[in-house]
């Protein structure tokens, strides 16, 4: 609910059909039409890069909670 009116207060929404074409003439304008294919790779270099730090950080939590369990149960 306070998403909701945070939101309407902050005029905040998805860009509408219009509204992405502008962005995306915006875009074209300052990369120019060679420099956006770089643009996408250190992109996707980067999300890349994210979800493999994520699933290290989530196979180390869950080893160590399994270290926990066998500790556990040798108690």
């Amino acid at each position: 609910m306070t998403l909701s009116i945070l939101s309407n207060i902050l005029l905040l929404s998805m860009p509408g059909g219009s509204e992405w074409i502008l962005i995306i003439i915006v875009v074209l304008l300052m990369f120019g039409g060679k420099k956006i294919p770089e643009l996408m790779r250190g992109i996707g270099r980067g999300m890349r890069e994210f979800t493999d730090a994520k699933n290290n950080v989530k196979s180390e939590i869950e080893e160590g909670m399994k270290e926990k369990e066998t500790v556990n149960k040798t108690n």
